[in-house]
């Protein structure tokens, strides 16, 4: 016991359930939500390859559905991340549910920075450790304090976070997938199909400049939804969350064996991603024609080249595909910045 609090020797991890199918119990199931089948392929992608995700949409369109269905697609945590899970949640004084599933945080926005981030006069592992191995999810994100968003840019890069004190320098471990969402403007209809944006041009850009530029750019994937007609899409057979689930652990088996160890592309470093899954020739003169044309930073094509590399892995592709780029640049931000500047112009896009 002694070897084992020091961290020389692990415990074995005996815990009462066991890894198999019936393990999977959630409320709900990607096959029960209609429509959103190009966000379910997004999803599908930030789960298989750790990528973070950003959603706007009208009120009542599904990102929080989305949201909190994302983890039935997400494979069992293995038994060093059920350790520090464990450990986590015990240091928080907080009951951490079933031992094996990845934990989803989904803080509401009037939380303090402290009780997200961590801290206090003792101390404690905020939400971002909790959310480690999981999922946090930041519903109505606008309306956290900025100060508190910018806090994130440094766990997101690092997947830790390091909490100064006068007496004691704690470090905490912070890897998570972070899904944000919020509405496109004020009123909430900017956009929308069924609905008539009552906001001026200068309230909404100051709605949308309440997350910043630099933790925008933290985001892989950016998804702009609509309300679903459920006349037109009920009758369309949707994929359930175990047929999905079993892709995006096949793609991670892929990257765990490409890398030799237990990271997915979203978090690899740069250098290990073009050492082990070079670009063609071909896929680097489409990138830097691209990355001219849209004015890409350097942030945002390392992100594109990461999300190429999931996509092919769900595809089953040793190499880069174009298909795969193409795809990964349709749901990149860049993509999302262009008609957002579009719509705060004036340009109705409905």
């Amino acid at each position: 016991m002694l070897q084992h609090l020091s961290g020389q020797t692990l415990l074995p991890l005996t815990f009462p359930a066991s890894s198999n199918k019936s393990e999977y119990a959630f409320d709900k199931d990607f096959c029960d939500i209609i429509g959103h089948q190009l966000a379910k392929r997004a999803l599908e992608i930030a789960a298989a390859g750790e990528h973070h995700v950003f959603m706007t949409g009208p009120p009542g369109c599904g990102k929080s559905l989305l949201a909190e269905t994302f983890p039935s697609i997400l494979p069992l945590l293995s038994n060093e991340s059920q350790l520090e899970k464990v450990s986590l949640y015990q240091l928080a004084g907080s009951e951490y549910g079933t031992i094996n599933m990845a934990p989803f945080r989904s803080p509401h926005h009037s939380a303090s920075s402290v009780s997200i981030i961590g801290g206090g006069q003792n101390p404690k592992p905020g939400e971002i450790s909790l959310a480690h191995r999981g999922v946090l999810f930041l519903d109505e994100m606008a309306e956290f304090s900025k100060k508190t968003l910018d806090m994130l840019r440094q766990p997101i890069e690092t997947g830790k976070v390091t909490i100064s004190r006068a007496r004691s320098i704690v470090t905490y471990p912070a890897a998570f997938l972070l899904i944000g969402a919020m509405n496109p403007c004020p009123c909430g209809y900017l956009g929308s199909n069924a609905h008539y944006c009552t906001c001026t041009p200068k309230q909404i850009q100051s709605y949308q400049n309440r997350i910043s530029g630099p933790i925008r750019d933290r985001f892989d994937i950016s998804l702009s939804l609509q309300s679903i007609n459920l006349e037109k899409n009920s009758d369309v057979t949707n994929e359930t969350s175990e047929t999905i689930r079993n892709r995006v652990m096949e793609a991670r088996k892929r990257q765990y064996e490409r890398y030799g160890i237990e990271i997915c592309n979203g978090r690899v470093s740069y250098e290990l991603l073009m050492k082990t899954s070079p670009p063609s020739e071909k896929i680097q003169q489409l990138m830097q024609q691209m990355a001219l044309k849209k004015k890409w930073s350097n942030r945002v094509q390392v992100k594109i080249l990461r999300l190429t590399r999931t996509i092919s892995d769900i595809r089953g592709e040793e190499q880069l595909s174009e298909e795969a780029l193409w795809e990964a640049m349709s749901m990149s931000r860049s993509h999302d910045s262009y008609h957002r500047e579009r719509r705060l112009q004036g340009v109705k896009e409905w």
